[in-house]
């Protein structure tokens, strides 16, 4: 009842409380690691979607198998217009993909050149990676691509040095190519030359087996004729 002629207060109406915004549909929360298996919620409809990955204890440290070029003997590669390299590789025993891939070449004269059209970082998933050397020599005149042998190294976003871990991909410096400047051609009516040619054609003479035969045949007919012109005396 009203005292006092006043009104009791009306009771503002109550409004139901928002929830917290749900996560994004297809979310996935990872711990860094993955397995490519993914713990179940437990509800059909969860509000926010929570995936965990793990790697077994027993899982090897990942690597890379070169699949191009063979490594069944050094390749070589010239320095020239249209020449153009290409790195394959398979990862093996990777099961945390990396972020991304650092390629780069150490030559033997201790310089490291990146490897690729985008300085030598390519997608983690990435598996070749297509040089252009001609014009790499062409853009860096400040540090060009020297003849030569060169180690590719391959590493993910852990650095060159990141220690071996299971499942994760270790640093690759497991190829070693060669890169050549060829010579300006000569032509013969302008003087060409082989500076090597005499001596290499004497050497060959020298080593031919008939020639010694020759050789052998002659000196025995001389200490022949020598000892009998003793023995008449």
């Amino acid at each position: 009842m009203a005292q006092n002629g006043q009104n009791p207060p009306q009771q503002a109406p109550t409004r139901n409380q928002a929830g917290p915004t749900p996560a994004a549909s297809g979310s996935v929360v990872a711990s860094g690691s993955a397995s490519g298996s993914a713990a179940p919620s437990g509800s059909a409809a969860p509000s926010s979607s929570s995936i965990s990955f793990s790697i077994p204890q027993t899982a090897a440290a990942g690597g890379i198998t070169m699949t191009n070029p063979p490594q069944t003997a050094t390749s070589f590669y010239k320095i020239a217009p249209s020449q153009i390299v290409t790195f394959g590789w398979n990862m093996t025993s990777v099961i945390v993909t990396p972020t991304h891939l650092t390629v780069s070449a150490v030559g033997d004269n201790g310089n490291t050149y990146p490897v690729g059209p985008t300085d030598g970082v390519i997608p983690g998933t990435a598996t070749e990676v297509v040089w252009d050397i001609y014009s790499y020599q062409q853009n860096n005149p400040g540090l060009p691509l020297a003849p030569g042998t060169y180690t590719l190294n391959i590493w993910d976003e852990r650095g060159p040095g990141a220690a071996r871990r299971g499942g994760f991909l270790s640093p690759f410096n497991g190829l070693q190519f060669a890169l050549f400047t060829p010579q300006p051609y000569t032509a013969l009516s302008s003087g060409w030359t082989c500076a090597e040619c005499g001596q290499n054609g004497a050497m060959a003479l020298a080593t031919h087996p008939a020639f010694v035969g020759i050789l052998v045949s002659f000196l025995v007919i001389f200490l022949s004729g020598f000892h009998m012109l003793r023995t008449t005396r």
